[in-house]
């Protein structure tokens, strides 16, 4: 996705909010910077990043919130918008936005989008899903997970042609999105309990030339062992056999790293 932002791969960014230098966060904070670690972002008052980029919109309720979890402010900022400006002008306006933040409240923007059928909002979550930000790729998932966790069926239905893909971020998503546990997000419980259930989205993962894929399947089956350990023993054991490179046994490896 095309950005004027200040890529944040060109400089090393904060280990922590206390170390971001201010003259970085006055730019994440102005809407033409993008973070380069979760610090950063963390870092930022997203009332002064919503008053700078959109004027129109009421930041009052972003300063009221300044101390509650990041996931909820970035589904307010989306709410705001989405009142303001009405969903599909909010959309426009965030999703190619220099600020990697901001299309992160894109992504919000969709998953509090009321009235959207499943494959809809999935469509429209796909540019952020395949943003270059790591960040935006985060949210993007975080922010459609309750949709995904409703219908798990249907979103592994959906998301198995996604397996598929030639970007590595939006095979990655697949998995990911669809986490038994995941972070920072409601379990799934039918993937707890009946992992097999999306072995469709996961046996195309299973030795993918993405360390980035990989590493998403591995933690994926790693959740699902904490309450099938005997569903994932025995699985490894078929991967081992059908996908003997050294992929799938690095997959594997990281995927068992919690069983007794």
């Amino acid at each position: 996705m095309p950005s004027a932002a200040t890529p944040a791969a060109r400089r090393t960014g904060a280990a922590s909010r206390a170390t971001v230098d201010p003259a970085v966060l006055a730019a994440l904070e102005a809407g033409t910077a993008e973070a380069a670690t979760l610090s950063e972002t963390l870092a930022m008052d997203f009332a002064r990043l919503m008053a700078a980029c959109f004027p129109a919109v009421p930041a009052e309720p972003l300063r009221a919130a300044a101390g509650e979890g990041v996931t909820r402010r970035m589904a307010l900022a989306a709410a705001l918008l989405a009142e303001s400006l009405g969903a599909e002008a909010a959309l426009e306006a965030t999703v190619a936005h220099p600020s990697d933040c901001v299309r992160g409240w894109a992504a919000f923007v969709v998953g509090g989008r009321p009235g959207l059928d499943l494959t809809e909002r999935l469509a429209l979550i796909r540019p952020l899903a395949d943003d270059g930000h790591f960040g935006v790729r985060e949210w993007a998932w975080l922010a459609v997970r309750p949709h995904l966790a409703a219908e798990p069926e249907r979103a592994v239905a959906l998301l198995t042609p996604w397996t598929a893909e030639s970007s590595e971020n939006l095979r990655r998503f697949a998995s990911e999105a669809t986490r038994p546990r995941g972070v920072w997000c409601a379990h799934i419980g039918l993937f707890k309990e009946r992992p097999e259930s999306a072995l469709p989205v996961l046996e195309p993962l299973k030795a993918d030339p993405s360390q980035y894929v990989r590493n998403s399947v591995a933690n994926w089956l790693n959740d699902a062992g904490k309450t099938r350990p005997d569903w994932l023993r025995t699985l490894a054991e078929r991967w081992a056999v059908e996908s003997p490179g050294r992929e799938t046994a690095a997959l594997l490896k990281r995927a068992c790293r919690s069983l007794p």
